[in-house]
């Protein structure tokens, strides 16, 4: 790739990078935020869920929304619009201003995150060169989370505001360089070979003004998403309040349905139904849902026992963690060798089995484990990641036509997001029920069997993983160069909500 190629890629990279970074930091300093304005732990909770119910609700629109309203026009509309209420969080005096401003944070992430991902699969040729873009693309999220625990457990020292006014600095800049570097004009190929920057090759703008917008398609899935994603976040509360929860979800089943009818009759579906036949898709975004809630539901669990347990700050906690991040240096070297060898099934399942391995290890935790014991899962877990999720974005997306690459990314993230919302309300729902009393053996105990749960989603996502081995030796990742991570990291953030 060329100079320009390299920095259209960086400007779109520092899009997910913004994202990780913002939310890690707002994780360290939700303890800060919560003293201040005095919320109850409640609204504390929801200061961190208003982000993930605005992502999970919206993604799958916002990747359908890219693809027939323009990429360019998405990414540079809802990256002003993240920009500007991430700097309205940081006014916030009441609580209830800053749920508000977390949910529109999160819709905009929502729209902006698949619109930057369907930029890089419709601007860079399918084969090594996209691999590279996407790898490079899903590892960067890694730097962004792993630093943002680490910066914001600084900037909270200086004052939580500053947590949501530094992504400001750098939406801007980011923004800045966008209006330059992506091509304003819709389709019409790719650039010249001199500048050696692609070009977005597609747009339906022109032929959804001539169908008309799925509206009501829209609607029913935006419905659908909420409730679904609102049902998730409360599975943390276990049998309290079942009867909400098992109401949100059968009214999400209800609106679902009715989005099935309503894109099946109509002349221009919001989602081509058929995207969900193509098995390899379907299997990614599997994979890709139980690898991250594992992920983040096992981080969540490590999170409380240091802090809650074992006394360690949250500064303290956040360098411990930082090890995980390690994919974004051990990924450019060891994630693009091994798929263009073994091909990119066999690293996928790879990487599942060394998660498999990363949490059992941690099964057996004590009151009084060094950090030297807690080190091997902590870095096999992030080799895990480095091994499997750039992969398994290279898949989501491999072999899905251009004028849907938006909706591919949208039910991408669509998966991740609730992949991590559902890890952490698991393991969080198998605690409160395994916890039979406020001493530290009890304690230790409930969080042994919660460590459960995140075994048991890498084991199942192993198990489908391998059903995409039976046709060979999978696709191979042929030149990449880049790491691996996930930009649902953005999620765990909700582990310090409790």
């Amino acid at each position: 790739m060329g100079t320009r190629a390299w920095a259209l890629l960086l400007v779109l990279c520092g899009t997910i990078f913004l994202e990780g970074i913002d939310v890690a930091m707002l994780a360290v300093a939700i303890p800060s935020i919560r003293a201040d304005l005095e919320l109850s732990t409640n609204a504390a909770a929801w200061v961190i869920s208003a982000y993930v119910l605005g992502y999970a609700g919206f993604t799958l629109l916002g990747g359908r929304a890219a693809d027939l309203l323009g990429r360019r026009r998405m990414f540079l509309t809802w990256l002003t619009v993240f920009l500007a209420f991430s700097g309205l969080g940081g006014f916030a005096t009441e609580g209830w201003m800053l749920i508000v401003a977390r949910f529109v944070t999160g819709v905009s992430a929502a729209f902006m995150t698949p619109a930057a991902l369907s930029l890089i699969t419709t601007s860079y040729e399918e084969g090594p060169q996209r691999n590279k873009a996407l790898l490079v693309f899903a590892g960067t999220a890694a730097g962004g989370f792993s630093l943002g625990l680490v910066i914001g457990g600084l900037l909270t020292q200086l004052g939580w505001r500053w947590v949501f006014f530094a992504p400001v600095l750098l939406a801007a800049a980011i923004l800045i360089a966008a209006v330059r570097l992506i091509p304003a004009q819709p389709g019409g190929g790719r650039q010249g070979e001199a500048d050696g920057c692609p070009q977005p090759r597609t747009t339906e703008t022109a032929a959804a003004d001539r169908r008309g917008f799925d509206f009501l398609g829209a609607i029913t899935a935006a419905g659908a998403m909420l409730l679904a994603a609102y049902a998730v976040i409360r599975l943390e509360h276990g049998l309290d309040g079942w009867e909400l929860t098992a109401g949100a979800a059968a009214a999400a089943a209800l609106l679902g349905t009715a989005f099935v009818g309503v894109e099946r009759r109509s002349p221009a579906p919001l989602v081509r139904l058929g995207i969900l036949r193509k098995a390899s898709v379907v299997r990614a975004d599997l994979g890709a849902l139980l690898f991250v809630g594992a992920f983040f539901g096992f981080q969540f669990v490590v999170t409380l026992y240091l802090q809650e347990l074992r006394g360690w700050s949250s500064l303290q906690t956040a360098i411990a963690l930082v090890v995980m991040g390690c994919d974004a240096i051990l990924a450019p070297t060891l994630t693009p060798r091994l798929v263009n060898r073994f091909g990119n099934g066999r690293v996928i399942l790879g990487g599942f089995v060394l998660g498999i391995v990363a949490y059992g290890l941690f099964l057996p935790v004590g009151m009084d484990w060094t950090y030297a014991a807690m080190f091997p899962t902590l870095l096999i877990a992030g080799i895990a990641f480095a091994l499997a999720y750039g992969p398994l974005t290279i898949a989501a997306t491999d072999g899905v036509t251009e004028s849907e690459q938006g909706l591919a990314g949208g039910l991408l993230n669509t998966a991740t997001q609730f992949g991590s919302a559902l890890g952490i309300s698991a393991v969080t729902a198998v605690y409160g029920l395994a916890s039979s009393g406020s001493d530290p053996g009890s304690t230790l105990s409930a969080f042994r069997t919660a460590l459960i749960v995140p075994v048991a989603m890498v084991t199942l996502g192993a198990l489908i993983s391998s059903f995409g081995l039976r046709g060979g030796r999978g696709r191979r990742v042929a030149g990449a160069t880049a790491g691996a991570s996930s930009d649902v990291s953005a999620n765990a953030a909700r582990q310090t909500a409790s």
